[in-house]
């Protein structure tokens, strides 16, 4: 027993010594496979700070020498999608990825019969040089003569721009039309018919510039407030400021009803070429260059290309507007412009408020956008539903201009400067397009220029867009059956330029096979009547007509 004892002894603190040992071991064991995975972990973290370092170094040298315009937090994505974008791929928000039309363009779309093709009127702008001092003719005869000329391509009519500073230059109701009067004479006795736009803007042509009326400006003086105003309390003379619209400053009148008593006027003057049908359309002005939209992108004001512009509501009648729309909200703080909406030339991501995850997408950014855009169509449909009253029966147009060198950035950052309400993730065209089905109206587009493939290099930028919101417009009319008219803004006859605009008024692909209701050609000047580029010019037409192929 003793002996059993004494070996049942031995045995058990064997057992604990083997049990200790075994403890020890795994202990160890665990405390080496920690240690490992410590430095597994100091490694994974050196090579990830390694793999930004390079990250950081491909981004700032793709934004330095290859002026990428790249997101402050860019990542993978971002690269392939600029790459994919220079190459001619377009890359959408959700990764769909395909080839951009302007790409797709090659010198065999040039060829293109257009024999048969929907009829497309063709009209051209007539230049206001044609007046000299005191709103007359230079030359009754040489301008019958360009008429002459012109029709011969078969030009569907003439555009010409009522101006409001020659018009009403020099006192409040008091309307010289002798020289519109004389000039339509002139276009109808050549046959052609006519287009008009009531021009409440300052007018630049070249070197010529028409200010809005003297006792307009002598008002300004005095309240300086009637103009658009930025964040510097910089005015805008181009045009007035919508905040004037219900306002009793204009000697007693408010805008609206300065705007009406002008269009009466010359709807009273020229009765008879309404009534003839010599002219068929009046597109109203609505704002600098004759647009809906606010003066954003103002050269005089240090504007450059293709810088977000800045808001335009810093005069004390928007201000008040803006203050009231916050009271009513139940948000007095939110009665103020946004204060990092960066400056004319900051890029999106330079500004606070447009930056992706900024203040746009935000409570108070969604009111105060929602305000701004706002005002814009309220001011659009004001004046429109008076032109409505007083050309009955005569086609309206509305223009719009194509904002697009931001149209990339989530927050279309130059475009809702512009007023227009179109970022990532709303549709800012949707309500223009709806209130210009319910006056009636047409929208003429101005767009980017049609530029040829071996150039688009050179224009290159991540944020650009033309295309996109070109189509954008064009199919948001189209799909509530506004028709749309378009222009060119720089005087070209070159034979690939006048390709790419018929083949934009046609677009090849549409299965509805919808296209531009008219095109106008800006403008009649002494070189496109030379005669190597009056020929390209009455091709142009003949393709725009139906009658011919681009060869």
């Amino acid at each position: 027993m003793e002996l059993e004892a004494c070996g049942s002894g031995s045995s058990g603190e064997a057992d604990d010594k083997i049990e200790i040992l075994t403890d020890s071991l795994v202990i160890d064991n665990t405390i080496r496979k920690g240690r490992s995975r410590e430095r597994e972990k100091e490694r994974t973290k050196l090579r990830e700070r390694r793999r930004r370092l390079i990250t950081s170094n491909i981004l700032a040298g793709l934004r330095r020498y290859g002026n990428y315009s790249l997101p402050v937090r860019a990542d993978i994505n971002d690269v392939i999608k600029a790459l994919a974008h220079e190459a001619g791929w377009t890359v959408e928000l959700d990764g769909t990825t395909f080839r951009s039309k302007v790409k797709q363009w090659t010198h065999s779309e040039f060829n293109r019969d257009y024999s048969g093709s929907p009829y497309i009127p063709v009209y051209v702008t007539v230049p206001l040089s044609v007046f000299k001092d005191k709103n007359q003719l230079v030359s009754s005869e040489g301008l019958k003569r360009s008429l002459c000329e012109i029709k011969s391509a078969n030009i569907d009519g003439i555009m010409v721009e009522c101006c409001w500073g020659l018009v009403e230059r020099e006192n409040p109701q008091q309307y010289d039309w002798s020289g519109y009067v004389k000039l339509f004479h002139a276009i109808r006795e050549a046959e052609l018919k006519l287009q008009v736009a009531i021009s409440f803007h300052e007018y630049v042509e070249n070197d010529m510039v028409i200010s809005l009326p003297g006792w307009i400006l002598d008002i300004g003086e005095e309240n300086p407030d009637i103009f658009f105003t930025d964040r510097e309390g910089r005015r805008n003379r181009q045009c007035l400021s919508w905040g004037v619209d219900r306002e009793r400053v204009l000697n007693g009148r408010t805008g609206m009803e300065v705007y009406y008593d002008f269009m009466r006027s010359f709807r009273q003057t020229f009765e008879h070429f309404f009534q003839d049908k010599t002219i068929i359309c009046v597109e109203v002005g609505l704002g600098a260059k004759g647009e809906l939209q606010y003066p954003s992108h103002c050269k005089e004001h240090g504007w450059i290309y293709p810088g977000i512009g800045q808001f335009q509501c810093f005069d004390k009648y928007l201000d008040k507007s803006l203050k009231l729309a916050a009271a009513a909200r139940g948000c007095v703080e939110w009665g103020r412009v946004p204060e990092t909406a960066g400056y004319y030339n900051s890029s999106p991501q330079d500004a606070l408020f447009f930056a992706d995850g900024g203040d746009y997408d935000r409570f108070y950014g969604r009111f105060f956008l929602q305000w701004y855009s706002g005002v814009l169509l309220d001011h659009g449909e004001q004046v429109l539903s008076v032109a409505n009253i007083l050309f009955k029966g005569t086609k309206l147009a509305a223009k719009v201009s194509a904002v697009h060198w931001t149209y990339n950035a989530p927050s279309h950052a130059a475009e809702l400067t512009a007023g227009f309400y179109n970022s990532c993730n709303r549709d800012g065209y949707a309500q223009i397009v709806t209130l210009l089905a319910k006056q009636n109206a047409s929208l003429s587009f101005v767009p980017v220029e049609p530029i040829s493939v071996s150039q688009q290099d050179s224009f290159y930028n991540p944020l650009v867009c033309p295309e996109g919101l070109q189509w954008q417009v064009f199919n948001a009319c189209w799909e509530a059956g506004i028709q749309v008219s378009s222009t060119n803004t720089r005087a070209s006859c070159d034979r690939g330029y006048f390709a790419k605009i018929v083949a934009d008024a046609k677009p090849y692909d549409d299965p509805e096979a919808h296209h531009l209701s008219s095109f106008l050609y800006s403008r009649l000047t002494p070189s496109l009547l030379e005669r190597a580029n009056f020929q390209e010019f009455k091709h142009f037409v003949a393709c725009m007509h139906g009658f011919a192929a681009v060869t």
